[in-house]
């Protein structure tokens, strides 16, 4: 028999006091107001390696979703992904408390230019020994384009287009500015680094002129281990071309669609399918039989924020959905924002007529995946079998619905082998991929000397 594919598991939280399921921030099982503190980031570092979990995935917006009933005033009420701080500054902190776990991080195209990115991404990835990986982002709040100095938004499929420009430039900073054997170290000659062998880049290009060099020398993985998040047209491209880790949201069927599709692409930019692995949004709801969850299933329900919830789909889609009709089809809407996660969720219809409220319905709920632990698993390996390599698990509470699944799913996984029981060595890309460098087939590796 086949030995069974070992599943992949990231904590989906982000550095602010509501992430994804809003309105229950204030309960008493979870830290989420202690965001600010360090103890809180440092003990759900901890309990996560102990879990033997891959990754903390570290969300990020730098705009506020403001645009619900005309304001920020219910995302303000609702600490809706506001106020948030900077997700890397916390990393090294984790690190330190850690050995292995890994850390993924976003960070918008938009936010800052790719010269400085480069150093803050290899400063990390030093840091870290290789623990970090970037998940990247084009942005899509009105509001961070405009505090940005970029006034209106830019278009979708021109964000992409810039995204494409800023990672050329990061992949001849990171790849091939310094030579391998750059750094002598040789305090007896007086010399650190051989300057023959650290290069300007002398990148022009669309968007970004930067000659270089680059500020940092090489770092153990070099590139941090790459992440996408969009699934749109041109998102699936992007992903095709750049991604090495996916972040899809849907049902099993559409999720399985798009990991054919963005794998069929990235074979025509001469990759193989196995080089991108694909995540799943899940929030596990872990009771000990299939009653005890969806009773703690509707008590959530119960304290979910619909406000909050459509505060967060306005600035997703750039509708204000209290000034619109909630039962207007979603068809009549063309959306400059998240185009592909609410055409996926269109797709997933049963008799294809959903409306705004139905998808409210659905996005508040906070992709429930509800049941006993041999349930959870079973629609685990479900989604695996359409080609989902892992999942990002979303929390309800913090750090309780990680300490539930590691408590109750995770000893069932690993005794089908679907979950590490120890980690490998090496850098986060050399545990994910077995190297610790970008494959020679993807299109950063192409500028190395």
């Amino acid at each position: 028999m086949a030995e069974p594919k070992r599943l992949l598991f990231n904590a989906f939280s982000m550095n602010c006091v509501s992430h994804l399921n809003h309105g229950l921030w204030g309960r008493d099982d979870t830290r989420q107001t202690e965001y600010l503190s360090l103890d809180a980031w440092l003990e759900l570092a901890q309990i996560l390696e102990a879990g033997c979990f891959d990754a903390l995935f570290l969300a990020d917006v730098v705009g506020v979703y403001d645009n619900y009933r005309g304001g920020p005033e219910t995302s303000l009420q609702e600490a809706m992904q506001v106020p948030v701080n900077d997700p890397t500054l916390l990393i090294p902190a984790m690190a330190t408390v850690t050995e292995h776990l890994g850390f993924a991080f976003t960070g918008s195209i938009l936010s800052e230019h790719p010269y400085n990115f480069a150093r803050r991404a290899s400063t990390l990835d030093h840091l870290t020994d290789g623990r970090v990986a970037w998940n990247i982002v084009t942005s899509y709040l009105p509001g961070a384009a405009r505090n940005l100095g970029f006034g209106d938004l830019p278009d979708h499929d021109d964000r992409y287009e810039r995204g494409d420009d800023y990672l050329e430039v990061l992949y001849k900073l990171w790849e091939a500015s310094w030579e391998d054997d750059a750094v002598v170290n040789d305090a007896a000659a007086g010399v650190y680094a051989d300057s023959s062998k650290v290069h300007l880049i002398n990148h022009e290009g669309p968007y970004y002129t930067v000659p270089g060099p680059h500020l940092c020398e090489p770092s153990p993985q070099r590139t941090p281990m790459l992440f996408q998040a969009g699934s749109s047209e041109r998102g699936r491209e992007f992903a095709a071309r750049h991604a090495e880790c996916a972040f899809v949201v849907g049902n099993v069927a559409s999720s399985g669609r798009i990991v054919a599709d963005v794998r069929a692409r990235a074979v025509r930019y001469g990759r193989r399918p196995e080089d991108i692995k694909f995540f799943q949004a899940l929030s596990p709801v872990i009771g000990g039989t299939e009653a005890e969850a969806k009773a703690r299933e509707a008590e959530l329900r119960e304290q979910l924020s619909i406000e909050g919830g459509l505060a967060h789909m306005s600035g997703n889609m750039g509708v204000d959905l209290g000034q619109v009709d909630l039962d207007l089809p979603l068809a009549d809407f063309d959306f400059n924002g998240v185009q592909g996660f609410f055409k996926t969720l269109a797709e997933t219809a049963p008799d294809k007529t959903w409306t705004f409220r139905d998808l409210a319905r659905r996005q508040i709920s906070g992709q429930f995946a509800t049941g006993s632990p041999e349930q959870i698993v079973a629609r685990l390996e479900r989604y695996a079998e359409v080609g989902i390599d892992g999942f990002n698990l979303i929390y309800a509470t913090t750090p309780g619905t990680f300490v539930d699944f590691i408590d109750g799913v995770s000893p069932l996984l690993q005794a089908r082998g679907l979950m590490q029981t120890e980690y490998q060595p090496g850098p986060l890309r050399q545990k994910i991929f077995g190297q610790p460098r970008l494959p020679n087939r993807h299109p950063g590796a192409a500028v190395r000397r």
